[in-house]
């Protein structure tokens, strides 16, 4: 479990491509502080497990589902992609419940900046339009974020200073895509009165 506050930076430092999986090798200092074999770290949104350790570097293997669901199909050496450790239990929720299962992608489609800060317009899936709402929480590519306008198709948020600068989001341009993770909380309230409201048609 996650809460979107990215902890670093990270650097992609090599990519192998398996017959239906990668193995993506990542530098990060800070999120690297006593891992071990097993340890899950999220990387752009994405709960990974670390295979190997050594150093300030760790390493994934990304299978084909996620590959096919996320956009780290598309990091290449030097990418660089918002690293964050598991939150501990006892720790402040700075963010919102992050589960680090990405629903689907969106893509950058325009950025308005402004003294201090920038307005980001990020295109919406249809089939997750429905969980998206004004003031909501939202996770893109990992960054616990509050959505400024709802559309059907689009979204915005405001980023401050602080995500621009530490983030991904600082230089993503329009056109590049993001991972996106919706609040589980909306999913898990439509799932129970999905199972309540009756059929249009049924007898009432």
């Amino acid at each position: 479990m996650f809460t979107g506050i990215v902890e670093e930076l990270g650097e992609v430092t090599a990519v192998e491509t398996l017959d239906d999986a990668c193995r993506f090798r990542l530098r990060g200092p800070v999120v690297t502080q006593g891992a071990k074999h097993g340890d899950s770290i999220a990387v752009n949104g994405v709960c990974l497990t670390v295979v190997d350790h050594e150093g300030d570097e760790f390493t994934a293997d990304v299978m084909a589902e996620t590959l096919n669901r996320s956009s780290l199909g598309a990091l290449a050496v030097g990418s660089r992609v918002n690293l964050e450790r598991p939150t501990a239990v006892g720790d402040r929720l700075g963010g919102h419940i992050v589960q680090g299962h990405v629903d689907g992608t969106g893509e950058i489609l325009d950025r308005t900046p402004s003294e201090h800060w920038e307005i980001v317009k990020i295109s919406l899936p249809a089939e997750l339009s429905r969980y998206v709402v004004e003031k909501g929480s939202i996770t893109v590519d990992g960054i616990s974020l509050t959505v400024v306008d709802a559309g059907r198709d689009h979204f915005t948020v405001s980023l401050i200073p602080t995500t621009l600068a530490l983030t991904t989001l600082g230089v993503k341009k329009p056109g590049e895509p993001v991972n996106l993770e919706v609040d589980v909380i909306a999913k898990y309230v439509e799932r129970m009165l999905g199972d309540r409201v009756p059929d249009e048609g049924a007898t009432r």
